[in-house]
């Protein structure tokens, strides 16, 4: 029997709605040009001539043919415009718009903010960028400028480094100071920069990295190793090796009040973001919370067992995440002043910890040069039943009724890990203002940057533990050619001068060392007597250096003097700090001491590996103010 054909299913449209067929045939469009498909454009014979002269010009030179890429560039306008337009769109006011798991929903990816219940669109574990300078050496602090353009690192070396926050790539350096930088912040208005080194100088500078005044901090030359301003800009604090915390006057530059208390080298410290509120972390395993009107203790916590080596504040002020060389990562309350989480994952000591802007995501990094994503928003991950001991054990606690015991801290295992972010410790952390992009800084001489996963990555290291980011090749600004790329008073790239030629005399925004405001950065130039110690920073020794250690532009600096072309570029010489501060009989010696023996290299730079660096201390010359090298 044949089968019976089947029935069309029924049309449940009008009939005017359906398509008709058309019983004039002129009606029905055919091409009749441009049927064959898209070809590329004609190539331009002047043009292909030019770029094998070029060529041929590279090989006579001895230099080796780069292939020219294109730049990868994280820009959030484009999303920033989308979700404005989306929410003048919007059905309702609690409309949000959802993600795809597909490439084409790349062009719908909105800010962190436009999801606010879903933290998991803030976690940043995608590697976009390796920022590495010329003269490699560890990284000891990276922060975003207030406008969130750039992003500003101070090294062991003195000197900040500002890279552009869009493209990655290196803008400008400064050596800032004589000796390691080991903290520095913005106000909260933008407006200035405060930073200290590893003898305790406090520095003041403006966004255009003019330096304002500069003096002690501590007792005996002592490290400061944190800044903190007040909510108003009219205070700061700082923690410094002298086991003290000291409230400064940022107007007059002068100490209010020591707060004494710590047993040991207080490491860290953080005013609240809009209470009179300080809290202070230190190497006598205590975190403490202190009035600072008063100046006294209002609070310390014991829970950790090691060196507490960073706090941060939660955005809304309620929470504080201390970071410790036990390998853990605590959360506290201070609304009841109780532990709130136990982070567990790091394996070995914890050094870094920042707070997402929009999210409650926390970001810890280790020593071992992971870095981890903890979602607070989750639930917990440990069972919430009171904790009663054993009958075995003889103790008062083990009457308690069910309801009276308190119940452990429950502990939250890791969001996302990268293992492998770093070679060495992660020394700080930093999201962007918007909550797009993490950068972190390292012992590894590196400043990577991090950014969402998109939509439909098929690289994604989300769920795989990290991926090693690709090593940045020495010299170079993580693996990009940056050689190829014009920069603004330098002329273009191959020129015979190099990045500092004798026929530019022009800085951006200024001539002869001086930038758009007036302020004066030097000659512009490494001088021979700064003394940098090989093993130190991979640089030159002063004197007699070698000729491999020479600069395009300069020239050997074996010879370098005073009477340099170069040096005629100066303003005027600036004194030493040690002049400066201690006037001019102060010795090099006496300036910078010898390091105390403490613990491992894990103890923030008191020896080479450490976070401090050897400094400069094997150069044995004194430094000048502010001295702006052209390009790194």
């Amino acid at each position: 029997m044949p089968e019976a054909e089947p029935q069309p299913l029924p049309v449940l449209l009008p009939t005017r709605t359906l398509p008709q067929k058309h019983s004039i045939p002129h009606i029905e469009w055919t091409p009749k040009r441009y049927k064959d498909p898209p070809q590329p454009p004609p190539t331009d014979d002047a043009r292909a001539q030019e770029q094998e002269l070029a060529y041929a010009r590279q090989f006579m030179d001895g230099k080796l043919v780069k292939k020219t890429r294109p730049r990868r560039t994280v820009d959030f306008n484009g999303g920033l415009g989308r979700w404005n337009m989306l929410r003048k769109l919007r059905p309702n006011p609690l409309y949000t718009h959802q993600m795809r798991p597909c490439p084409p929903s790349i062009i719908n990816l909105l800010p962190p903010k436009a999801y606010p219940e879903n933290a998991s669109t803030s976690l940043c574990t995608k590697f976009v960028h390796t920022s590495t300078n010329k003269i490699r050496c560890p990284v000891n602090v990276v922060t975003w400028t207030p406008e969130g353009r750039r992003i500003l690192t101070g090294s062991t070396s003195g000197e900040f480094t500002l890279w552009n926050g869009l493209t990655f790539n290196f803008e400008t350096i400064l050596q800032a100071h004589d000796t390691a930088v080991c903290t520095l912040s913005f106000t909260h208005s933008g407006a200035y920069l405060a930073s200290a080194d590893k003898t305790g100088i406090i520095k003041y500078f403006e966004p255009n990295m003019n330096n304002l005044t500069a003096w002690q901090g501590s007792n005996s030359r002592e490290a400061i190793r944190g800044i903190s301003f007040s909510p108003d800009d009219r205070r700061f604090a700082t923690a410094s090796d002298d086991s003290s915390v000291r409230i400064w006057s940022f107007q007059e530059s002068r100490v209010e009040s020591v707060l004494t208390g710590h047993g040991w080298d207080v490491k860290c410290v953080q005013w609240h973001p809009t209470k009179g509120l300080i809290v202070s972390g230190s190497k006598d395993n205590q975190i403490k919370f202190w009035d600072p009107r008063t100046g006294t203790v209002l609070s310390t916590l014991h829970q950790h067992k090691n060196t507490i080596q960073a706090l941060a504040w939660s955005p809304n002020g309620n929470l504080v995440a201390s970071a410790s060389r036990d390998q853990t990562v605590r959360v506290f309350d201070i609304r009841a002043m109780k532990e709130y989480r136990v982070l567990k994952g790091h394996k070995k000591e914890v050094c870094s910890v920042a707070w997402h802007p929009v999210h409650p995501i926390l970001v810890s990094g280790g020593s071992e040069g992971s870095i981890i994503h903890w979602d607070l928003s989750s639930e917990e991950s440990s069972s919430a039943t009171p904790f009663i001991p054993p009958s075995s054990v003889k103790s008062k606690l083990s009457d308690l009724p069910a309801h009276l015991a308190l119940p452990p801290t429950p502990t939250t295992l890791p969001r996302a890990t990268l293992s492998e972010a770093h070679d060495s410790n992660v020394w700080s952390l930093a999201f962007h203002p918007l909550g797009h992009l993490l950068v972190s800084a390292s012992n590894d001489h590196t400043t990577r940057f991090w950014s969402r996963e998109r939509p439909g990555d098929s690289d994604a290291v989300f769920s795989a533990g990290g991926e090693k980011p690709p090593a940045a090749v020495d010299g170079a600004d993580g693996g990009w050619d940056d050689e190829d790329m014009a920069v603004p008073g330098f002329g273009g790239a191959g020129t015979a001068g190099g990045w500092y030629g004798k026929e530019d005399e022009v800085y951006e925004g200024g001539v002869n060392g001086t930038n758009g405001a007036g302020a004066s950065y030097g000659n512009g130039s490494s001088h021979g007597q700064n003394g940098y110690d090989i093993s130190d920073r991979g640089g030159f020794s002063g004197p007699g250096a070698d000729d491999d250690f020479s600069i395009p532009g300069i020239g050997d600096l074996s010879g370098f003097s005073s009477a340099n072309t170069n040096s005629a570029r100066m303003n005027g010489p600036l004194p030493s700090q040690e002049e400066a501060i201690y006037g001019p009989d102060s010795s090099t010696n006496e300036w910078y001491g010898g390091d105390r023996e403490r613990g491992s290299a894990g103890d923030r730079g008191y020896d080479s590996s450490g976070r401090g660096g050897g400094g400069r201390d094997g150069g044995g010359g004194r430094q000048r103010w502010g001295g702006r090298r052209a390009r790194y």
